[in-house]
């Protein structure tokens, strides 16, 4: 990289600088001033998230968040930096696994709605119950009524948790097929993110037009005036980061000038 100013050098002789540059070879000044940026400002935006909560748990707010996307797409990431500086007392992570046996014999909707905040407390759901919508029916988890009564009933059901006053923000991280395959043989090869890779991640990649016409009639009957979709592209994870956060502190209408 040429020209660089003073202020790159500054960046560059940081801590985060010096960080940003050893930690991948070949080094890369560029890459490694991009990331110095995106940690000051992941700074700023957690300071904001932090006031956030402060407003929801002094106001008695009930938040939740729900993350949906493709395998790979980096919704755990987004939800880390996210969650990573706030008071874990008042949020929780919820990930579900698949129903159990009692689960299954349930409206479907009921285990989502025991893990429900409660005054004060922001839940971020990493998968919801979005995935009746786009998971379960492209690898044969319910069947075809099963899916046709969840979408009669998701519209109602949300318009229900925002009447209760739940403030509700739905994202939806994207991502493309290139980039997905890079990122699984990412996973395959690190044997600190194997255990991520999953049955259905294996098929992700072969069922990838399924997927996208599942998700095309779930954007269409479920992004509704009250209730809408965020789309967030992925493909870059540093940025994708930054545009999820600032979309959650532009939805809430959270005191910014509240003391921290």
């Amino acid at each position: 990289m040429e020209n660089l100013t003073q202020k790159d050098v500054n960046k560059l002789n940081s801590n985060r600088g010096l960080k940003a540059i050893l930690s991948k070879e070949p080094y890369n000044i560029e890459r490694a001033i991009r990331y110095v940026d995106y940690e000051r400002k992941l700074k700023k935006l957690q300071l904001e998230l932090i006031k956030l909560q402060t407003w929801a748990i002094e106001k008695d707010e009930r938040i939740i968040v729900i993350f949906e996307g493709r395998d790979a797409a980096g919704k755990g990431g987004a939800i880390r930096r996210i969650t990573e500086r706030i008071n874990p007392r008042h949020m929780r992570i919820v990930a579900l696994p698949k129903p159990n046996e009692d689960e299954r014999t349930q409206w479907y909707f009921q285990r989502y709605v025991e893990r429900f905040p409660k005054a004060g407390e922001m839940v971020f759901f990493d998968r919801s119950w979005y995935n009746r919508a786009v998971v379960e029916p492209v690898n044969g988890f319910c069947t075809e009524k099963e899916y046709e009564v969840f979408m009669n009933q998701v519209n109602d059901f949300e318009r229900m948790i925002l009447e209760s006053g739940i403030r509700l923000v739905k994202i939806y991280m994207s991502i493309n097929k290139r980039e997905q395959a890079k990122r699984f043989n990412d996973i395959k090869n690190d044997p600190l993110k194997q255990w991520k890779m999953t049955p259905v991640d294996e098929k992700a990649q072969e069922l990838w037009d399924d997927y996208t016409e599942y998700k095309r009639t779930m954007f269409s009957k479920t992004n509704t005036v009250v209730s809408p979709w965020k789309v967030i592209r992925a493909n870059r994870k540093t940025i994708a980061r930054v545009n999820v956060i600032n979309h959650i502190l532009k939805s809430i209408p959270y005191d910014k000038n509240i003391k921290v």
